[in-house]
This record gives structure tokens, sequence and C-alpha cells, in this order.
């Protein structure tokens, strides 16, 4: 039988509502869980809410996320047992009769399968939502192939720039700098070389610098032209935003032999992306704490989307789901 559930859904563009949904039972390789925090991934949703995404599946109405901690309720009879109780992170699910995916993860329960949750161990629950961006910035930088003879360039220090940043200096790269013109996102950047382009040019900043490896991460095309000057021979671009189109002009690639590199989200497995992002939280080596900019509660969820699309100073908004009583018995 079908659990009823809170979940935020987007049935037409530009609207955001609070509905009852129905998720489907477990089954026998699946976990169940009762939602604590969500987040909002400004590029993806902004995309989806505008009725750009580019994907046939996603059609409204849609239950949008793929940030989603929560503890495990109820466990299938071939999944881990073990797993009941537990914190984990999951990346969205498929488990809606009536709306759609997009992907799924802001939902007061969610019915995923097993082997997809990721146990958060001794982090805290909160700070689980960074997890699918944390991953997808390691995921990129693992494409990009980052050397300990390489200068780093991240346009753009919203969340998926400031963890890029910090990974591309655990990896060992040279020099790493960061460029952005929000001053509250600067103020909390991890890089050896932080440029407000407000007040300095990157050709002012990186003089004759040669820039191994330009990330990407404000999702304009625009910002990433203007860097490409910049680029050493045999230089590597990583494509880390969104993007409706990819429009770059072609000679300053072409004369520097550059490689244009895209990576999807993240790999999975026991030993994928997200746990790897997980024990760097747990061990101090990736720093998140700061970059949990707001908490809105869950029945402000409009008030959480304004912030996370339209404010610059949020970098990552927690949405707190209520724990006093569930929609349902479970």
């Amino acid at each position: 039988m079908p659990i009823k559930s809170r979940a935020v859904v987007i049935p037409r563009r530009n609207t955001i509502e609070l509905r009852t949904v129905q998720v489907l039972e477990p089954q026998a390789g699946d976990v169940l869980l009762r939602t604590a925090f969500t987040s909002i991934s400004a590029g993806t949703e902004r995309m989806l809410l505008d009725g750009r995404m580019p994907h046939p599946a996603l059609l409204f109405p849609v239950v949008p996320g793929y940030e989603t901690v929560g503890q495990v309720v109820k466990v299938g009879a071939k999944a881990p047992q073990e797993l009941l109780g537990q914190w984990v992170y999951v990346g969205g699910a498929r488990c809606f009769r009536g709306v759609n995916p997009a992907w799924g993860g802001q939902s007061e329960y969610i019915s995923a399968e097993a082997d997809r949750v990721v146990p958060l161990g001794s982090i805290d629950p909160a700070t689980g939502v960074v997890l699918a961006l944390a991953a997808t910035a390691l995921h990129g930088l693992n494409v990009a192939q980052i050397r300990k003879t390489d200068r780093v360039l991240v346009l753009g220090q919203g969340i998926v720039g400031q963890l890029a940043a910090r990974l591309a200096r655990i990896q060992g790269a040279q020099h790493v700098a960061v460029a952005d013109r929000v001053g509250v996102r600067l103020a909390v950047a991890e890089a050896d070389q932080v440029i407000d382009i407000t007040r300095e040019s990157l050709d002012e900043a990186l003089g004759e610098a040669n820039i191994n490896v330009i990330i990407e991460a404000t999702g304009s095309m625009p910002a990433l032209v203007g860097a490409l000057p910049l680029l050493a021979n045999h230089g590597r671009v990583l494509l880390l935003g969104y993007y409706d189109h990819i429009n770059i002009p072609y000679a300053p690639v072409f004369m520097r032999e550059a490689q244009i590199l895209v990576a999807r989200e993240w790999q999975f497995g026991a030993d994928g992306d997200l746990p790897r992002v997980r024990d760097m939280i747990a061990s101090g080596d990736l720093h998140v704490s700061g970059l949990l900019t707001h908490r809105v509660p869950l029945d402000r969820i409009q008030a959480a989307y304004r912030l996370a699309l339209e404010d610059p100073s949020c970098l990552k908004v927690v949405v707190e789901w209520p724990q006093d009583e569930a929609t349902s018995e479970v």
C-alpha cells in the first residue's frame, strides 16, 4: 500500500507547492527513509522551474531535489538490516505514484535501493546535504586529472566552485586561484589567490601566469570566454556548471590545443565519489561547515527557493523537515 508523504512539487513552470503524494512501499532490496534535511541545487532546479531542463522524462508535475538526508525507518528483507535507524544520504529516487521525480529528493518519505544510500557515519546529518555537489566537484576534478604542477583557476565561488577549489588544493595543485564578483562568497573562499573581478580583471590579477586548468563553475559561457586567453598550451577546461548550450570561440582553444572536459554527476558505488567526500569531511580534510549559509523550515519552502535562486550570499540552504509527527504510519 502506498505511503502518504508530504513533498515539494513543481506542477508547472515557476510554481512551487507542498503537496501530499504517494510513495511506493520499499521492495525486498530497498530501504525507506524519513527525511530530515534537504537542499536546493540552484543551477539544475532553476532550469527545471523555467521548463528548460533538456530531458524528455522531466515532465510536470515533478518532485525535485537530489540532496536528501534522513533516517532509515524500514529495511527490506534482502537489504542490510544494520541500516535501520542510521542517518543516510540519498540522491533522489523514483518511488512515486502519480508524479514524476526530478529527481525525487524533496519528499518526507523516500523508498530507494539500499545500495544507493550512503551512511553518514560521524558527520553531522545536516552537513550531508553537501555530499551531492562535493561528489560532483570531485568527479569533475578526477576527469580533469589535476596534477601537482597545475595552476588552477576556478571561475565562480558558488557552492560548486567553493568545493572544487578546496578539492583541487587537497589533490595537490601547485596554485589555486578563484574568481567571483560577490564579496561574501570570496570571504569564505579557500584558495592561494582570491580575485574580486569587480576590483581587478583576471589579466591584472594573474599577469603572465599560464593556467593549466580552468574550472568553469558559474554556468556562464561569457565568463569562460573571457578567461580562455589565460589558458596554457595543452590546458584543460572543465565545465562544472549547467548550460543550455556550449558556445565558445574556437580560436583560443585551437591555438592552445586545449581539452574541453565535461563530467557527469558522480561515480556511484561503495568506493565511489559520495563515500570519498563523506570521509574527507569526517577526517577534516574537506571543510564545509561555513558553506551551509541558511536554514529554512519546510513550511517556508518558497522562501528557501528564493534564497537559493536569487540571493548571491546563499551558498547552501538547508531545508529542515518537521520531525515531531509524520504524515503516515510506516
